[in-house]
Order: structure tokens, then sequence, then C-alpha cells
């Protein structure tokens, strides 16, 4: 299924991919060490007189939030890559790949593509006018 693209997507896949990691980190911490313990609070009424009584174990409700938030970022960063590959023209795709997934500046793509006299080409006329081409805003 095609992604509808927007500025704001791909200028986030870089923060995007960088979290990924961390997220995994975090959920491995969860499920081997004591952070991923949580407790709750219970009214228990055993002897006749309800009292407030603590319970502590597992916090699968937050292991499971973040597990779906890491799942969602994979999509989401697979769907901005494949987008990406899928560019028809040679040299657009690749400013967008040294750019958003390689995380090179528009100063060293200039360079790799020829254009080091003026920086600002590939940005403007590369990505920007195929930007505005496929009406991305």
């Amino acid at each position: 299924m095609p992604v509808e693209m927007t500025r704001a997507k791909l200028d986030g896949y870089r923060k995007l991919v960088q979290e990924i990691p961390i997220l995994e980190c975090e959920l491995r911490e969860l499920w081997l060490t004591d952070k991923g313990m949580g407790n709750s609070v219970i009214i228990n009424g055993k002897n006749g007189s309800k009292k407030p009584e603590s319970v502590v174990g597992f916090d699968h409700e937050r292991y499971n939030r973040r597990k779906e938030s890491l799942q969602r970022k994979k999509e989401e960063a697979r769907a901005i890559r494949e987008w990406i590959e899928a560019i028809e023209d040679g040299q657009t795709r690749c400013v967008f790949r040294m750019f958003y997934v390689d995380g090179m500046t528009w100063e060293r793509i200039a360079s790799k593509t020829g254009h080091s006299k003026s920086p600002d080409y590939p940005r403007l006329m590369i990505r920007d006018a195929y930007l505005k081409k496929m009406k991305i805003k």
C-alpha cells in the first residue's frame, strides 16, 4: 500500500530512525530487568473491611505500548525508504537517499553529484523541484 508522503514525514525520517534502537533497548531493559515492574493498588475486602493493598508485577500494558510504538516507527521508516527507492529518476533518488537515509550534508551531496561550486544546487534544483513537481508539502 503506497504511503502518502509529506515534507514533515521526510524531515522527521532521521529522528525516527534514531528512535528505533532506543525503543528496542528500552524493551530489552523492561523485559530483562526490574524496570518492567510496576504496581497497582487494589481494594482487598477479605477480612470484612475494605483496605487498599499494593500488588507488584510486570507492567504488560507499558511494555505493549512501547512495543506497538516501535512497530509503528519501523513501519513508517520502511514506508519512507520504499517511497525514496521508488523515485524513478536516478539522480533524484540518489539525492534523496544521500540526504535522508545516509544523513549527508547538502555540501557533501553537491560535491558527490558534481555541483561542488554550487552547494545549494541539489537541494533547490533536485530535491525541492521534485517535491514541487509531486505536489508534496
